[in-house]
């Protein structure tokens, strides 16, 4: 399998804009030469090596920051915000820049696209990612591995070198200065966060001992030390989960990379310094970019039997302790679990109102607040998030068979599509999968022994035949930070033959991505305790179970993000198909439980939730396709007027581009100014909290410069894929070529985005479409749906199966206009027959696949027939284009276009049905 990446998603191209943005009025570094005092340059000379360099100003770079900010509907910040210590203290003068993307969203491959093209457009080439663990270092090296090849493809093969800090060989820190390539290091912060000396900006300074920190940090016999080669290069310093990265500790040992800037990237920080770009889980939801989700819940149901105690809280007096218990208490109508309070001496039966299996010696004896038990006369002890009485085991048994129930049917259905199905579970105890005897063999635990027990179960049931050759000991492995060496799953001495590659459940499931997802694999269902919860995932994990003992801590979206990212099949290719995108969770709590719980989080991270983002596994209903179809002479009338396939070309003058293209540089692109520099005067203040600086007086001054001017008409050809012929026309002709000079760089973007603007425009009004021949779209391709699964909330029940195919009609949610339109085709004796189109039927674009909702046969005077495309939004009736996303309404446009070819049928976007009759 070789991964493919699409470099034109318009929400990760947005963040990747809304980095390089940050820096406009930078030059390029192709206007210098590399010097050593060149202040107009992006790059420059030290006594180390070549350093990243900073010509803008602190007031251009405010302003560039909140221009950005106004762009994404942000709130504008009023300085550039640094880190500050828990008490409030300031560390460093760098600014912090926080894009918040949804897990799943490709976070990674934006930031590193947004190396790239910081360094394309100004030049910069030093960087260093930080990351707060093991895992997460590991899924970024194998990002920067998978994604090679796109990128040198793409950016016309710039010489790029990364690198993992390994401090058994600090001298890769040397090239790291030195190299004028892009340089990426991937940095632990735990590598470099221990230090017993004073940060020291320069690494020359003598310590009075030698140090007992990081081993970069330490002195070596050339007089520096290593991490002097990164404070001198000035990165760009991109941080990976910094939520992970807040303690004092760790933002001083940011602070001593001496950074331009942090560039923070996660889905839930915890601070957010100048946000820039946020793609928040409810946006990722409605744009299809994550899997959706449905919770499949195993629940203890009235087991009234035993004697079940949970010990919910303790309050604390000055000479009293009390506590709150949860147990089976005799109500009117049958036992119930209630909340009382008991203190030293009390009797459960009596509390219980004299349930029996609470007789014998139930008496409060002692209650520990300070240890989190309660102890009784019959020395049962309860301790906080441990209730006795349950079926625990039984609950965590059924909790794997859901988990491989759901895994078979999952593989069966995705199998045709070329999807492997994974299934993840979490464990809070590792003995409960494995332990290791004193010669080292690995000892199967419980779970294990009942997952290859149910595992075998369901390869033989008879709906699941030959869909596994796989034994059951085969298919599973659990990786977990505490083991001393990898194993294959629970080998023998006598068994271990295969290399150290295949044996290393690290190697497969940390590194080798592309291997875990090919069927011949094995491998399937992935067992860990901690080191997966945060920064792994993998796009074809479909199920995620925690088999907790106690109650489990795991916050509901790091559950889930192991899990969000949209399929791949066995080519590489992402799958973007909705109903076969849907990440189920196996949980031992209700699924309103699991659903309160989610949107309590997102409501505490500021965030909104939409309750149709979580679905009930249990709430599912079976859509039938109507017996007979191919018969009914209302849809054969409708079916025949729209099956025809069509293929497109695009016609536009270039005469026309260059001079609408012109027009609009001439007229609409920014002024474009000379960069600054900024001259500023501080008082050094000393007092008891310290030294401080405290300014005096600001001013900017005008360079004036000369350039070694770059090849803008090349680069302007890069950014619009136009011949360079047509873009140099395009410049000369708007007669603002001149200001070129003033900062080749900001004329390049501004005149670039300018292009790209009419160009969209002109594709739009330039698309043809022609009918192929005899090709049309093949009716029994409906069949492939009949008996699909969906759940309540997501289809609209048909009562009057005449007028439409399905028994159900699958829409996107309660609130969409898609259930308003269903219901009104249903209940309109003048709607002889209506079809929701299914995801089969499309319409090839210059920008993707389109595919249009609804074709309708309507009895007027006569009988008409609609194509319809339903949207939301906006006060009014009618939908206008451009309420739309660009991409969105250039397919719009091109149905427009392919109907026309089709005498009888009409195209129209619209709300509601009555707007599509008007």
């Amino acid at each position: 399998m070789k991964f493919l990446f699409d470099a034109h998603e318009p929400y990760q191209l947005d963040a990747i804009r809304s980095v390089v943005d940050l820096f406009v009025g930078q030059p390029d570094a192709s206007q210098h030469a590399v010097e050593r005092d060149d202040q107009l340059a992006s790059l420059k000379l030290t006594e180390t090596g070549i350093a990243n360099h900073r010509v803008i100003d602190a007031d251009q770079w405010l302003k560039n920051l909140q221009a950005v900010q106004k762009a994404n509907d942000l709130p504008e910040s009023t300085a550039l915000e640094g880190l500050k210590l828990a008490e409030g203290t300031p560390l460093a003068d760098f600014p912090n820049f926080t894009v918040e993307m949804e897990t799943g969203t490709g976070k990674t491959y934006v930031y590193l696209r947004t190396v790239h093209e910081l360094s394309r457009t100004y030049g910069f080439k030093k960087f260093v990612i930080v990351v707060p663990s093991v895992a997460i270092r590991e899924g970024v090296l194998k990002s920067l591995q998978i994604t090679r090849e796109h990128f040198q493809t793409f950016y016309d093969f710039e010489r790029i070198e990364f690198s993992v800090y390994d401090s058994s060989r600090v001298s890769q820190l040397r090239n790291f200065a030195l190299s004028n390539a892009i340089q990426i290091l991937v940095i632990n912060i735990d590598a470099f966060a221990k230090d017993s000396q004073e940060p020291v900006a320069d690494g020359q300074a003598k310590p009075k001992k030698k140090s007992k920190g990081n081993v970069i940090n330490q002195l070596r016999e050339t007089g520096m030390r290593p991490i002097a080669f990164i404070q001198a290069s000035h990165p760009i310093v991109i941080l990976d989960e910094p939520q992970n990265l807040e303690s004092d500790l760790r933002k001083q040992a940011i602070t001593r990379l001496n950074p331009m800037c942090t560039l923070r990237y996660s889905a839930t920080h915890r601070d957010t310094y100048n946000l820039i770009y946020t793609l928040d889980p409810v946006k990722a939801y409605e744009l299809g970019l994550v899997k959706q989700i449905s919770v499949d819940s195993v629940l203890e149901v009235q087991d009234a039997n035993r004697a079940y105690i949970e010990l919910e809280s303790f309050k604390t007096g000055a000479r009293s302790v009390s506590a709150k218990l949860s147990i089976w208490v005799n109500q009117a109508g049958g036992p119930a679990k209630k909340a009382v309070t008991v203190k030293n001496g009390d009797d459960l039966y009596k509390l219980s109102k004299e349930r029996e299996m609470y007789r014998e010696g139930y008496i409060v004896n002692a209650l520990d607040a300070g240890e989190g038990f309660v102890t009784f006369a019959n020395d049962t002890t309860v301790r906080l998030g441990q209730p006795t009485g349950t079926l625990n085991d039984d609950i965590l048994r059924m909790q794997i068979e859901a988990t491989i129930r759901r895994h078979f049917e999952k593989e069966r259905k995705l199998r045709a599509h070329g999807v492997k199905v994974l299934s993840v579970f979490f464990i809070d105890r590792v003995a409960n999968y494995r332990s290791y005897a004193e010669d080292g063999t690995p000892i199967k635990g419980k779970f294990a022994l009942w997952f290859e027990e149910i595992y075998e179960i369901y390869r033989a049931k008879p709906e699941f035949a030959d869909l596994f050759e796989f034994a059951a000991m085969r298919v599973h492995n659990g990786y977990f930070s505490a083991d001393k060496r990898v194993v294959t799953p629970f080998e023998t001495k006598d068994s271990k033959t295969n290399t150290e590659a295949e044996s290393s459940a690290f190697e497969l499931i940390m590194r080798d991505k592309e291997r875990l997802l090919d069927a011949d694999e094995p491998l399937r269902f992935i067992f860990s305790h901690s080191a997966l919860r945060e920064g792994w995932d993998n796009p074809n994990v479909f199920q995620i179970c925690t088999l907790a003992e106690t109650s489990s801590e795991i916050k509901k979206r790091q559950e889930i993000g192991r899990g969000l990212r949209l399929c791949v099949n066995a080519k590489g290719e992402r799958v973007r198909d909705r109903d076969l995108n849907r990440l189920t969770v196996v949980a031992n709590e209700s699924y309103e439980d699991f659903a309160k719980q989610l949107q309590s989080e997102l409501e505490e991270a500021g965030l909104t939730f939409k309750k149709e983002m979580i679905q009930n596994e249990r709430k599912k209903v079976t859509i039938r396709l109507k017996k007979g179809y191919e018969s009914d002479g209302q849809f054969l009338a409708l079916w025949e007027r729209i099956r025809a396939r069509t293929r497109y070309r695009v016609k536009y003058d270039t005469g026309n581009l260059i001079a609408q293209a012109a027009k609009r540089i001439k007229e609409k692109m920014p002024t474009i100014e000379r960069p600054k520099l900024a001259l500023t005067r501080a008082d050094i203040r000393q007092s008891a909290k310290g030294v401080e600086g405290v300014q005096t007086g600001y001013r900017t001054q005008t360079v004036e410069a000369r350039y070694v001017m770059p090849d803008f008409v090349g680069q302007v050809q890069a950014r619009t894929s136009l011949a360079k012929s047509t873009v140099a026309k395009m410049l000369l002709d708007s007669g603002r070529v001149g200001e070129a000079v003033l900062n080749p760089q900001a004329f390049i973007e501004h005149s670039a985005e300018a292009i790209n603007a009419v160009k969209r425009q002109l594709l739009v009004d330039g698309v043809e479409y022609v009918k192929v021949g005899d090709l049309a779209y093949e009716m029994r391709r409906f069949e492939a749906d009949d008996l699909m699964e969906a759940f309540e909330s997501n289809v609209l029940k048909v009562e009057k199966q005449e007028k439409t195919l399905f028994s159900h009609i699958v829409i996107d949610s309660n609130s969409s206009p898609e259930r308003g339109f269903a219901e009104a085709c249903e209940t309109n004796d003048d709607v002889l027959f209506y079809v929701k189109l299914p995801r089969w039927f499309v319409i090839e674009t210059p920008v993707g696949p389109y595919n249009p909702d609804w074709a309708i046969a309507y009895r007027n005077d006569r009988v008409l027939y609609f194509v319809a495309e339903t949207k939301g939004g906006g006060s009014t009736a009618h939908v206008q284009l451009d309420a739309l996303r660009p991409i969105e309404e250039l397919k719009i446009e091109c149905g427009k276009r392919h109907f026309k070819n089709f005498e009888e049928v009409q195209f129209k976007v619209v709300k509601t049905l009555q707007t599509l009759i008007e």
